[in-house]
Order: C-alpha cells, then structure tokens, then sequence
C-alpha cells in the first residue's frame, strides 16, 4: 500500500503521482457538480440556464463516480463504500437526466433523482472528510452519514410539493378519446 500524506494540511490517501493526478481531476468534478447543482436547484426550472446548469451537473457528478471508481481500484479497502455512494449518486442522477431528457410528464422523478444525487455526493464528501474538517470532526460517524439526508430531504420534498402547485392540471385522455382532468 502507498502512504498517506498530508498536503496542504490535508490528509491525502496516497502521494503516488497517478494517485494525486485523478484526485484532482476527482476535486475540479466535485466542485463543478456542487456549484452547478446548486446553481440549477435555485434558478427557474426550465429555463435555458437551468438546463445547462443541470446538463453541466449531471456531466460532472458522470466524472466524480469515474475518478472515485478509480481511485477505489487504487485503494480498494479504504475506498470502497465512497465508490458505492458514487454509483448511487449518479444512479440517481441519471433517473433525474433521462426522466427530463425523454420528455415525461411530471417533475417529481427528475426532481426526486438530482435532489437524492446531490445528497449522496455531499454525503460521500462528508464521510470521506468530515473527521478532517472543523466542528464536523466533533461528531459521531453516523451523522457524517445522516445529516446531509437529513438537510436534502426535506428540501427535495419541498421542491416536490413547489412543482406539484406550479404545475396546471394534465389533461389525459378518459376511456372515450375525450380529454379528462388528472
């Protein structure tokens, strides 16, 4: 196995330099997919910036699952559950990109899917570094693990129950061919 390290005063898993070139491709996806998530979560939906914020999102939680795979298959004992969050992250953010991308109707698989995909990343993030960073280092494991569902959730519940009032009633077509309402 390849020490750790401490870099800039962080602990790193590992100096080797194949290690540090993916980490910091992993850290650029990661930052992009938290500012672009966020960003896309308070503009309009469906507006051409949200779009793009969501298209750039769901390309970069695509990179931070990658890089973390890789870096897993580089340290797979101490990695391996931050591999698994990833999968679940962009799992998750698929169902949202294609539910969109395919045209369904209703919001809520989209909306459901980038809202689970972003709190799995932040848990990942959490999990990984939260015994490093200060007053999240105070706290027990199982919080690392909790609280960014804690805090998503009932932001993605709302957003849920925002969309469901927003949106007029849909027409569907009844046993006759006519249009019905629901």
């Amino acid at each position: 196995m390849i020490d750790a390290a401490r870099i800039l005063g962080t602990e790193v898993g590992s100096t080797a330099p194949a290690f540090l070139a993916v980490l910091a491709v992993h850290l650029l996806a990661a930052l992009t997919a938290v500012i672009t998530g966020a960003s896309a979560a308070l503009t309009s939906k469906g507006s051409p910036r949200h779009i793009r914020l969501g298209r750039w999102y769901y390309r970069a939680i695509l990179a931070v699952v990658l890089t973390a795979l890789a870096l897993t298959a580089m340290r797979p004992r101490q990695d391996y559950h931050l591999a698994i969050i990833g999968l679940v992250a962009f799992a998750a953010a698929r169902i949202g990109y294609l539910h969109r991308r395919r045209h369904r109707p209703g919001d809520a698989p989209h909306i459901t899917g980038m809202g689970l995909s972003y709190i799995a990343m932040l848990t990942a993030f959490y999990v990984d570094n939260g015994p490093h960073l200060p007053l999240w280092d105070r706290l027990p494991t199982v919080a690392l693990w909790l609280l960014p569902s804690a805090i998503g959730i009932p932001i993605t519940v709302r957003a849920l129950r925002r969309a469901r009032r927003a949106r007029p009633l849909e027409t569907s077509p009844g046993r006759d061919g006519r249009a019905s309402a629901g």
